[in-house]
């Protein structure tokens, strides 16, 4: 029987492997060749056959062998960018791409005019489609690699952010330690005292419209740099405290004669908490005299002035109650009065018998001891002539006197902890974005349960039951 005339063959583009037109061959003889594959970018001729007697592919069959050879193609140019990721995404990409690649059904030869022709069935799908089961595996592949690689490095981030918050808090709570007991270094602190005078004239010349006479007592105090005072050497001044941070209290004293209601002259630093680079007393009057100006130091950490005894022993008048401790510990160390069999206390020598009236001491007893010799420092007393005439200003009188000055640094340390108190910005965002996250976890939690109940309900029941169980 000759069907060749009744059913053509239906033309896709099929390969020019199969195209040997008039060939003669047996009508139960199959190819088991399989078919050369056209890429996707080659067009797929739809209508006749591209040569006489040429075998064509079911529509199906060479969609299904294009993609296939296509899905190869990006798999091997996608194994070349995988190389440089992590060993992970490495070991998940081979072991999905094992899978792909599907070789193609064997497909039958054409018989000739005079023979008979076998029946031909279209090549049926693999079971269970492992075909575009394979491309799908690739191709999610090729998708989860990079995000398994944004994920870790998402991971790496949040570590780091980690650190680095850690290691500000850190720094944070050392810099306020730092603030509340800030170091010192001490410096000289050069206290200058004149006074200026105005319409000062002298004889029976005075005019009736002039200003009345008056004069200006100023006090003004700057902290040297090397030895000099950086305003008349023209260096450059740091930014140490203002002059009245350095005093407690300053009373200038006038002659009572002459000013009767306010001849007395008080400033206090807790009754003025604003800082002043100097003071200045300005009163009317021609007549000259001498003022009294009291000085009371504001010693930060507080100091003490040792008493006669105490002053004997360790050779310091005024010092703080730490070093007074560590004067008398040295003390005891270099006369080798500690008790061996106890550490905790120490024979008294003859001069430290007088200052405590026993023969042996506790050190933890020395602080409470030492507090009946020690007194509140005596104020600083000066005197200036107020001048009316001559040079003016009038005086030049300066006094040093050693202070303890924080590190110019610590302005900056607690400008900086104010900058951070300020910020609530990144607190906003940081507060916003722990939130999310929380959401995030609860919803995957929530989808997870939905999921896996509509997977298996009876499973995820009983594993709920048996986790329930166990926790009671």
């Amino acid at each position: 029987m000759n069907n060749n005339s009744n059913n053509p063959g239906r033309s896709i583009g099929a390969p020019t492997s199969f195209a040997n037109p008039g060939a003669m061959v047996p009508s139960t003889h199959v190819n088991h060749q399989p078919p050369q594959l056209l890429s996707q970018s080659q067009p797929q001729t739809q209508g006749g056959p591209a040569f006489p007697g040429h075998f064509q592919l079911s529509e199906t069959q060479a969609r299904v062998l294009g993609n296939t050879q296509y899905a190869q193609a990006a798999h091997a140019q996608f194994q070349s960018q995988i190389q440089s990721t992590n060993h992970s995404v490495a070991q998940l990409q081979n072991s999905n791409s094992a899978n792909v690649g599907v070789q193609p059904p064997p497909v039958p030869t054409p018989s000739s005019s005079s023979a008979k022709k076998t029946s031909y069935k279209p090549p049926s799908r693999p079971s269970g489609g492992s075909s575009n089961a394979n491309m799908a595996s690739l191709f999610k592949t090729m998708e989860l690699a990079p995000a398994v690689r944004r994920t870790a490095i998402y991971t790496q981030l949040l570590e780091f952010e980690a650190r680095m918050d850690a290691a500000m808090a850190r720094k944070k709570m050392d810099i306020q330690e730092s603030l509340k007991n800030p170091p010192r270094v001490r410096k000289t602190l050069r206290v200058y005292v004149f006074n200026t005078f105005e319409n000062q004239v002298q004889g029976s010349n005075e005019r009736k419209n002039a200003e009345p006479p008056s004069w200006s007592l100023k006090i003004i105090g700057r902290i040297l740099e090397d030895g000099k005072d950086p305003v008349l050497t023209g260096l450059t001044q740091k930014p140490y405290p203002k002059f009245s941070s350095y005093f407690k209290k300053i009373t200038i004293y006038l002659d009572q004669s002459l000013y009767l209601d306010n001849h007395v002259i008080l400033w206090e630093s807790t009754r003025s908490p604003v800082l002043h680079e100097g003071f200045e007393v300005k009163r009317k009057g021609n007549k000259e005299f001498t003022a009294r100006i009291r000085l009371e130091m504001n010693y930060v950490p507080e100091k003490f002035k040792l008493s006669s005894t105490l002053s004997e022993i360790l050779g310091i008048e005024v010092e703080t109650r730490p070093r007074i401790l560590v004067a008398i510990w040295h003390y005891v160390k270099s006369r080798k009065l500690q008790n061996p069999n106890d550490p905790s206390l120490f024979t008294c020598d003859p001069p430290l018998q007088k200052l405590f009236g026993e023969e042996k001491m506790k050190f933890s007893m020395v602080s409470q001891r030492i507090s009946l010799h020690l007194t509140p420092p005596q104020p600083i007393l000066l005197e200036h002539k107020i001048k009316l005439s001559g040079n003016c200003p009038a005086g030049t009188a300066c006094y040093d006197f050693i202070v303890d000055v924080p590190l110019p640094l610590q302005k900056d340390l607690a400008a900086y902890l104010t900058s951070i108190e300020g910020n609530k910005e990144i607190d906003a965002c940081d507060e916003l974005i722990c939130n999310s996250i929380k959401k995030i976890h609860e919803h995957r939690q929530r989808r997870a349960f939905f999921l896996g109940f509509s997977q298996s309900p009876a499973e995820l029941i009983n594993a709920l039951i048996a986790s329930q169980s166990n926790d009671l």
